[in-house]
């Protein structure tokens, strides 16, 4: 099992930055992929960004790019996403997410997931 902590959510005034965290524990030696994913209300799950856990894959979702980075502290056993020029449209619930097996933007492809951690832009 990996169990999957998320931090550094908050509220954030629209252009500005926000880094947030996710710290893994446990069989993190299994993990071949992490991801982010957020959530608004009444909307679906959403890709933003996947990074490989050993090497120098990533991938964002179009509506981030070029605005957020994913990156990752193997050393840690963590994962960051630096998130700048935040818009209103990017207010939600922010999950990080692992798989043993799987690097892509499919949600239902990842075995592991945090509890989510609440990002609000105001604008």
């Amino acid at each position: 099992q990996v169990q999957l902590v998320e931090s550094g959510g908050g509220l954030v005034q629209a252009g500005g930055s926000l880094r947030l965290s996710c710290a893994a524990s446990g069989r993190t030696f299994s993990i071949y992929a992490m991801g982010w994913f957020r959530q608004a209300p009444g909307k679906e799950r959403e890709f933003v960004a996947t990074i490989s856990w050993s090497g120098p894959s990533t991938s964002y979702g179009d509506s981030v790019k070029g605005r957020f980075t994913i990156a990752r502290d193997n050393a840690k056993n963590t994962m960051y996403l630096q998130m700048n020029s935040l818009k209103a449209e990017d207010t939600a619930t922010y999950y990080c997410a692992a798989s043993r097996t799987y690097y892509g933007g499919s949600s239902g492809a990842y075995e592991y997931w945090g509890q989510g951690t609440q990002v609000t832009v105001s604008s």
